[in-house]
Parts: structure tokens; sequence; C-alpha cells
């Protein structure tokens, strides 16, 4: 064997035994030991809202609402919604940072094809030619000796976790979206039904007052003021129907479809869903898991962490191996034989240590990130249970509210029928029996609105509680 592979191969050997100990050494900058604690004290205080109790509700909340409909229109804002294509492109751009980080701290290799000719001082005496061939495979590994590497790779995974939180988090805000848009829908589709027929009453009471001011009975001044409210009623009539097709294209909008798509789909009228009678909350632990923006900030926050030590690691020297494995020769024919085969190998140790303070500023960035991430952490915390709190407090509030809405219809209705009775025997005229039909169509326009309302805050307590989110498909 030729004396410079020899020597190149124990010059290799004594290199990894040196840097075997070397890689064990601590890793330096703090370690993540978990996210903050909560201030004492600090709970669901609404959690035992009269018509909840404290169980954990199932991913798929909307599908106790029983409205196939609804679910064909969640199931495809899930799939064809813009804003979530963005989110998960993000998320397989982390994924892939991470590959690639994660692929920086394994050895890196490349071939080499090299073919040198030199010539010096043709036609003199000192007359020279140099020939030289190489085939080889060059590799080189930086050994993490201080452990900025891990720091990279452990800084870049919890930004893959953040990603794949704020899909999940985009996930939650889409349903509750949808379901609110839903609502407003279905509550739209009524109000035009209900103000067409108060369309009706109004005209037929126009009749009646035409004909009471022709005998005499009334004045120009009751004709008059009812003219004005007919009028009223056709631009109510007109500002429902304008409604009604901007909740169309809001729901085609979340939905990722242009405007007027669903126009055919939703034609039909349909009911409000109604919320079921008992509605599970989480207690703060499980919102705390729960929740995908609290989960992004903590991911944050370990990414921050593990950078201050990636950055720690530029005070020390790092140690690269570096080795070449081939084939040279000064002749083309030589350069396969066995008697050309090379390795060369050889440690390089680099050291910035007069960087004339880039790298404590540098850290004192870092330690600056890890700051801010502690403190948006404790802040989403915060928010989130002021947000459960409020969406419980504003829930129980729509509950009560439709109780007293359907209480007073059901009274209208009763005052109608009524009121129709005392007409068919003769005592009261027909006016008094349209006035008391537009007493049951506006107690039905406000029971429905109340329904929509709670079904909005249905949907709005179960995203701030972050329910919803599904496993996403990479």
């Amino acid at each position: 064997m030729p004396f410079r592979s020899q020597f190149s191969r124990r010059l290799l050997l004594s290199g990894l035994l040196a840097a075997l100990p070397l890689t064990a050494c601590t890793t330096v900058g703090p370690d993540y030991h978990g996210a903050p604690l909560l201030p004492t004290g600090q709970q669901l205080v609404r959690a035992t809202t009269p018509a909840t109790f404290p169980l954990v509700q199932p991913a798929q909340w909307w599908l106790s609402l029983h409205d196939a409909e609804l679910d064909r229109l969640l199931a495809r804002a899930m799939q064809d919604s813009p804003d979530l294509a963005a989110a998960q492109a993000r998320l397989r751009q982390s994924r892939a940072g991470l590959a690639q980080q994660q692929a920086n701290t394994r050895p890196k290799s490349a071939a080499s094809a090299v073919g040198l000719a030199l010539d010096m001082g043709p036609g003199t005496d000192s007359a020279q030619s140099l020939r030289f061939y190489n085939l080889g495979l060059d590799a080189s590994w930086e050994v993490d000796l201080f452990g900025g590497n891990r720091r990279a790779v452990e800084a870049a995974t919890a930004q893959a976790g953040q990603a794949q939180a704020r899909l999940a988090d985009a996930q939650v805000s889409l349903l509750a979206d949808v379901v609110q848009a839903y609502a407003q829908l279905r509550l739209r589709q009524h109000e035009v039904q209900v103000r067409t027929q108060l369309l009706q009453l109004d005209e037929n009471l126009l009749q009646l007052v035409q004909q009471r001011r022709s005998a005499g009975v009334i004045g120009d001044m009751e004709l008059a003021s009812q003219r004005s409210h007919l009028l009223d009623s056709q631009r109510a009539l007109q500002d429902a129907r304008q409604t009604l097709t901007e909740a169309l294209d809001q729901l085609a909008l979340l939905c990722g479809q242009p405007s007027g798509a669903l126009d055919a789909e939703l034609a039909t009228v349909g009911e409000i869903p109604a919320v079921p009678a008992e509605v599970a909350v989480g207690d703060v632990a499980s919102l705390l898991r729960q929740r995908p923006d609290i989960r992004s900030a903590e991911r944050q926050l370990v990414a921050s962490t593990a950078r201050i030590g990636q950055r720690k690691a530029g005070y020390f020297p790092k140690l690269t191996l570096l080795g070449d494995i081939g084939l040279g020769a000064t002749s083309a024919s030589k350069l396969l034989s066995r008697s050309s085969s090379m390795l060369l190998a050889a440690p390089y140790i680099s050291w910035d240590w007069l960087d004339f303070g880039r790298t404590g500023a540098a850290v004192e960035q870092a330690e600056a990130e890890r700051d801010e991430a502690d403190a948006n952490y404790r802040s989403a915390v915060l928010h989130a249970l002021q947000d459960a709190n409020q969406s419980l407090s504003r829930y129980a509030h729509e509950r009560d509210t439709l109780l007293k809405q359907q209480a007073l219809l059901a009274s209208a209705s009763q005052q109608a029928q009524l009121m129709a009775q005392r007409r068919q025997a003769g005592v009261a005229d027909q006016s008094q029996l349209i006035d008391a039909r537009r007493n049951v169509l506006t107690a039905t326009l406000a029971e429905q609105d109340s329904r929509a309302a709670l079904l909005q805050a249905f949907a709005t307590l179960h995203k701030s509680l972050g329910l919803g989110w599904q496993a996403d498909a990479g």
C-alpha cells in the first residue's frame, strides 16, 4: 500500500477517535421544560351555566345539529377552501424545512472528476509538463460538538408543530364561520317568507282603509298612514331579499365557490337547526389541550427557546471532518489501476472567536424572541379563557332569549285565534283580525332571529373551546 494512503487512513482514524468524545458534549442553551403555568385561580367561571355540563364534546360537534345540508356544506368547505389550502401549503413548507435541517446534521458528499494539465516554459530548457487525473467521492461532516445543529432541528420541529396547529386553528374557524353563515341564510329565507306575508296583510288592510275612506268613515290622514306603512313593508321585503343574496354569497365564499354557485342548491327554504338540549364544555386543562391557537403559541415558545442554544453554539469552535476517496494518476491509462487508489482525510477546526460581538448580539436577540414568545403564550391563554367565558355567557343569554321569544309567539298566536273567533262571531272587524295576524308574523320574525342567534352562539362556543379540527393529510 502506498505510504500516502496509509498516512491518510491513520489521519482519518485519529480524527474520528478525537471527535467521538466531543460528540458526547453537552448541548448549550436552555432546555425547554414545558409551558408556563396559568395564574392561580384562573378557570372557566361560567362552566356551570345552565344547560351546560363539564364534559368533552366530540370533535364533529356539528353532527348534533342533525342537518344533512349543513354537513355537506361543511365537508365542501374543508375540501375546497383556499384559506385551508394555504395553511396546508405552509405546513408542507415547514415540514420540508425540518427535513432539510435534519439532513444538515448528516455527512455531505459529492462526486468529482478532475483532469489537470500544466505546461511550464514550452520550448525552453526549463520546460516541464504535469498531468493529473482524479475520480473521487468528496465527503464532509460537521461534528455537532456543542449542539448547535441539534438545537436547529429542535427549533424546526417546533415550527412544523406550529404550522400544524395553525392549520387546525384555520379549520376550527372555518367550521364555525360556515355554521354561522348557514344560520344567517336560513334566517333570511324565513324572513323573506314572513315579510311577503306581512306585505299581503298590509295590502289587504289598505283595501279596507280605502273602502272606509270612500264610505266617509275615516279621513285622508288614516289612508296616508296606511300607504306609508305599506311602503315600509315593501322596502323591508326588498332589504330581506338583498340580505338573502349576500348570505348565499358568503356561504359560497366560505366553501371556496364563486358567487351564485350555491343558489340553486339552497333555493329550498330549510329550518334553522335546533341546538341540542345540553352542550358539553371542557375544563381549563382540556381547553389548553384543544385550542389550536394555544398550541401554536406554545410551539413558538419551544422554537424560540431552542434558537438560543443554536446561537450560543457560535461562541465555540467547529470541527469538520473532510475526506476524499477515489482514484488518482498522472496518466489516464493508469487511472483505473489498483495502484491509483487514494484516500485523503483531515479534521478541520474553525473558530470565529473575533466576531466583534456578532454572536453575542445574536444570542441576545434570540433571548428577546424567547421572552416575547413567552409573553405571547400567556396572552393567548388569558384571551382563550376570556373567550370561553364570554361564549358561555352569550350562549346562556341567547338560550334564555329564545325561550322568551317562543313564549311571546305562543301568546300572539293564541290572541290571533281568539280574534278569529270574535271575527267569526261578528264581534270584531276585519282590520282587528289583520292586526292580530300581523302580531303573529312579527313575533315569528323575532323568534326566528333568536333561533339563528342561538345557533351562531353555539358555533362560537365550540370555536372558543378549539373543537372541530381534524388531523391533516400532510
